[in-house]
């Protein structure tokens, strides 16, 4: 929502103050400037990215119009999923466990925690780990070098959607100069005829440069930087399940394994330990 509030505060101040100055809307209004600089900007898109990653382009702006979904309610959600999956194969093995990791979508366990379920990524990333630690011969050096590289992998996936949109928001200035330059070529073929006429081409002209960096520096390089910090804030989540199942890896008593997950997560999100306890006792028996 802040994203959608900070838009209509940067469009509404630049069209305020110039109402304020007796400025006419109508001539700020230029369908053709909005479809040189728009359509360029798209085609650079296209002609710079494969489909993958146009669509998650997409999907990345949209998501930061939604917020961030990694809120302090998730990461007490997800402490109590944890305490209760390590407590579970505590008490009933690790054997027993990978039953459930197998077919997470069948078993009662998971159930619980639907959110989970719906999280396709988190779920492999957890139950790909856990199951690699249950089959033996694995220290948990290596599980961790397994959830680093895959933590690397996923860094560097979602890194290129922001690179293309930094790239088209760095392009808008430049595409902004072409639409002007055209309308330029326009007024001069005018010349001659009413002064009227000739005046609302070279402002037309004006309004390209306008637009191209009024949607560089106050629209698309700021949804690149909500991006990126939309990316961090998965990256976030992400190494608190490592944390957790590092700890769970290395012998530690459940209680500890998710004491380890709560001291990584971003303090602004952290649940305190007291919190973290009213969760956990919350959660049904293992």
């Amino acid at each position: 929502m802040l994203v959608i509030l900070g838009i209509l505060v940067v469009f509404g101040s630049i069209i305020g103050g110039y109402l304020l100055e007796h400025g006419n809307l109508h001539v700020l209004f230029q369908p053709a400037e909005l479809v040189i600089i728009g359509g360029a900007a798209l085609g650079t898109v296209l002609i710079a990215n494969p489909l993958h990653i146009v669509i998650k382009l997409a999907k990345g702006i949209l998501g930061t119009l939604k917020g961030s979904p990694f809120t302090k309610a998730i990461y007490l959600e997800n402490l109590k999923m944890l305490n209760e999956i390590f407590l579970y194969a505590r008490k009933n093995g690790m054997a027993k466990l990978e039953a459930d990791l197998d077919e997470p979508d069948k078993s009662q366990l998971f159930s619980n925690y639907p959110k989970l379920l719906k999280s396709k990524h988190v779920l492999e990333f957890f139950c790909d780990t856990v199951r690699m630690s249950i089959s033996g011969g694995v220290t948990p050096l290596e599980v961790d070098q397994l959830m680093e590289l895959d933590l690397e992998v996923q860094h560097h996936e979602h890194s290129e959607p922001v690179a293309s949109l930094t790239t088209v928001a760095d392009s808008l200035p430049g595409l902004g100069i072409v639409a002007a330059v055209l309308g330029v070529v326009i007024t001069m073929g005018a010349l001659g005829g009413p002064p009227e006429e000739i005046g609302h081409k070279v402002a037309a002209a004006l309004v390209g440069t306008f637009l191209g960096i009024l949607l560089c520096y106050g629209l698309f390089a700021p949804l690149a930087a909500a991006m990126t910090k939309q990316n961090q804030a998965e990256h976030d989540y992400m190494q608190f399940i490592r944390q957790a199942i590092l700890a769970f890896v290395k012998g530690q008593a459940p209680s500890l394994a998710i004491e380890f997950a709560r001291r990584s997560i971003p303090t602004h999100l952290r649940p305190s330990f007291k919190e973290m306890e009213a969760a956990v006792k919350g959660a049904p028996k293992g």
